[in-house]
């Protein structure tokens, strides 16, 4: 136990260092809407796309637990950076968890050393928070499947080279999980990539669209080689993205809440700083508060997850406490800065545009108080 936090807080103190360097660099390219390659490569480097893959393939071999506080540290400097390495690691761990072991040798060193790299593609355009109704169709031809359909809103998608892809192999099974599969997807002939979403925040950072027209894959890429199990391969690799992004929701509430501490002694009015006005202290108070409850509910999400333990209503609880956290924080730090927090000179203005997408993405907030409703009822039969 000594040596594994002996170990953790190495990459804790690595990660510091890396973000140190990076730090002054970050608002421009935000504000350019640049992908940024040069700090990806340094991630890469630094093992951040193996993070969670086992180390017999390649990876660190980092708990989850670990690997929040990594994504905690990142958000609170530039929260896009977190999503380059999620999205391909909710992928990763959908061929770790549910992959033959044919299919972890052949795929996750590739994904761990970062020179393969991806996403999750589930969401459509017409389907988002309902991934039953997904159109992508996989039909098998002798030893292929021909896939036909579309898909929006994917991280990574235009620099990225494969993908963990959602499809119906059985459009007409009732229910409809019971004909959905999901597999592992290079780019090829018939990927046809579309244009790259404009969007409020979450700048630099590629999202974009794409199309699958008589796209072929082998049959030794359906993940764990039965169809029917897509959706729950898709969602038990979620638990970690959900995990990921209630991690975000702290970085951007935290780093809310610093600038504004250090705001609140700087900035006078009525001839004393504003941190002993009693309607800022009230503010930073509940700002503080709501960061280290949002902590502790990720820490019990991860804790499950490195258990094995199911952890749905878990990381539910905490992807949607700490992005709530993020969405209130981002709002009174901007109260605090007064005019300067709506300028894009301060960062604040920054997590107000940020905070929004992290209580839509990985199932909305909306979606995760019905599974935690759902879970309450579940264990509580009377």
């Amino acid at each position: 136990m000594e040596h594994d936090l002996e170990s953790e807080q190495m990459i804790l103190d690595a990660v510091d260092k890396f973000l140190v360097k990076i730090k002054p660099s970050v608002r421009q390219l935000e504000a350019d809407d640049e992908y940024p390659e040069e700090i990806v490569e340094q991630m890469k480097e630094m093992g951040l796309f193996g993070a969670v893959i086992d180390q017999e393939y390649g990876g660190l071999g980092l708990s989850v637990s670990t690997y929040a506080k990594i994504v905690e540290k990142i958000a609170c400097v530039w929260m896009s950076l977190t999503g380059v390495f999620n999205s391909h690691l909710i992928m990763a761990m959908s061929v770790q968890r549910f992959g033959t072991e044919q299919q972890k040798r052949k795929w996750l060193p590739k994904f761990a050393t970062g020179e393969v790299r991806g996403a999750l593609a589930l969401t459509e355009p017409n389907c988002g928070t309902d991934l039953q109704a997904v159109k992508t169709t996989a039909v098998l031809e002798g030893d292929e499947y021909v896939i036909n359909g579309a898909k929006t809103w994917i991280t990574n998608s235009l620099h990225g080279s494969c993908f963990a892809l959602l499809v119906k192999t059985d459009p007409t099974a009732k229910p409809a999980h019971k004909g959905m599969s999901l597999f592992i997807a290079p780019k090829g002939e018939g990927f046809v990539m579309g244009n790259k979403l404009k969007k409020l925040g979450y700048k630099g950072i590629d999202t974009a669209e794409f199309f699958l027209e008589d796209y072929r894959l082998p049959k030794e890429n359906l993940i764990s080689l039965e169809e029917g199990h897509g959706l729950q391969h898709a969602l038990g690799a979620l638990a970690l993205g959900r995990i990921n992004v209630a991690s975000r929701g702290i970085g951007v509430a935290s780093a809310a809440l610093n600038d504004s501490i250090e705001y609140s002694q700087q900035r006078k009015t009525f001839g004393k700083p504003i941190c002993q006005h009693q309607a800022i202290q009230f503010y930073l108070a509940d700002m503080a508060t709501r960061v280290e409850a949002a902590r502790l509910l990720v820490q019990s999400a991860a804790t499950a997850f490195d258990k094995g333990e199911r952890c749905d209503m878990e990381a539910g609880m905490a992807k949607l406490y700490a992005t709530e956290a993020a969405m209130s924080n981002s709002a009174e730090a901007l109260r605090i800065h007064g005019a300067y927090g709506y300028s894009t000179e301060f960062n604040v203005e920054r997590y107000y545009r940020d905070a929004p997408l992290l209580a839509i993405g990985e199932g909305t907030n909306e979606l995760q108080r019905i599974i935690i409703a759902k879970q309450l009822v579940e264990q509580n039969p009377i």
